[in-house]
């Protein structure tokens, strides 16, 4: 394929090259004539009185020798780092003593996949998958998170504060709520539409576990999304029989053990939740942190572009949801 600000393409060559060669033509007219230079005239010519009519095809630009290229051996080197270790362009870059921009010339060179497309625990490149309907498949997950000090935390106050109060027991104010201590995110979101609920619980005990599914379950029907299938880890709350029966007719499926790529999406949630509302600012106690929870939530499923969406938010993909356009 000709390159777009080519002034000839190859039947066009090829009648500058007859002109010259078959016609007589000087190479200055002819060059005026196709709006090139001399010099390109005189090789397109050159190479018809080569190659006739087959010289006026496109050529690889590659070079014909690259004295310079990393050394077969030390390409056997990267490409048995990156197989065996799974290690990226850097580190592979400093146990060779390369540059990290020419370990990843040589593993785009051999097509070896990203390790973002990998699972690290067996080097298999990770099946991708996504249910064609809402609702067909809900992910559900429990994440863990230590609760903010009134005037902050570690990253506010510093390593030394952080310290102490993970070596403090939980303490209880007057209010009933613990100073120090955990909350436990329950979360589930649909396969298809990447839609999240997500409460702030105490504890991940079975009970706690049964309750949210099914205030869950009610959420998701509001959103008019009917429930299949849900899947779980192999946490305790998550196979006993309290949860079973608060999943009532919906099939359980759970991810095998050692395995939370097969959660992946609430496995990502998680991910975004830390990055973008626990972790986004330092908070100065845990109550403001909970208070924006809420508005985080609701901007993630109405306004958040997506990537898997092409930039879409999950709202989008759920007809007639409300809030939608709030």
């Amino acid at each position: 394929m000709s390159h777009p600000m080519a002034a000839l393409s190859p039947v066009g060559r090829l009648r500058l090259a007859r002109c010259v060669v078959e016609d007589g033509w000087p190479l200055r007219r002819a060059a005026e004539r196709f709006q090139v230079s001399a010099t390109t005239a005189a090789r397109w010519a050159a190479r018809y009185r080569q190659l006739g009519p087959a010289g006026m095809a496109d050529r690889s630009c590659r070079p014909h020798s690259s004295p310079r290229r990393t050394p077969a051996r030390v390409e056997r080197r990267i490409i048995k780092l990156r197989v065996v270790r799974r290690w990226g362009p850097a580190r592979i870059g400093y146990l060779l003593g390369l540059h990290p921009s020419t370990v990843h010339r040589v593993l785009t060179r051999y097509r070896l996949a990203r390790l973002a497309w990998l699972d690290r625990a067996t080097g298999q490149v990770v099946r991708r998958y996504e249910h064609a309907q809402p609702g067909d498949l809900v992910h559900v997950d429990i994440k863990k998170l230590g609760r903010i000090p009134d005037g902050g935390g570690w990253r506010t106050q510093g390593r030394a504060v952080g310290r102490r109060n993970g070596r403090a027991t939980t303490t209880v104010r007057s209010n009933g709520h613990p100073v120090i201590g955990y909350v436990y995110l329950h979360n589930a979101v649909d396969d298809h539409s990447r839609l999240a609920y997500s409460e702030i619980l105490d504890d991940e005990r079975k009970e706690t576990a049964a309750g949210f599914w099914l205030r869950a379950r009610a959420w998701f029907d509001s959103c008019g999304i009917q429930i299949k299938r849900v899947l779980t880890d192999n946490g305790a709350c998550y196979r006993s029989h309290t949860f079973a029966a608060a999943l009532g007719p919906i099939t359980h499926k759970r991810t095998r053990p050692y395995r939370p790529q097969t959660n992946g999406k609430v496995e990502r949630f998680n991910r975004t939740l830390l990055e973008e509302w626990a972790y986004a600012r330092p908070y100065q106690s845990d109550r403001e942190r909970l208070a924006a929870f809420p508005i985080w939530l609701h901007f993630y499923n109405h306004h958040r572009g997506h990537t898997a969406l092409a930039g879409l938010p999950p709202a989008s993909r759920v007809t007639n949801l409300s809030g939608q356009y709030s």
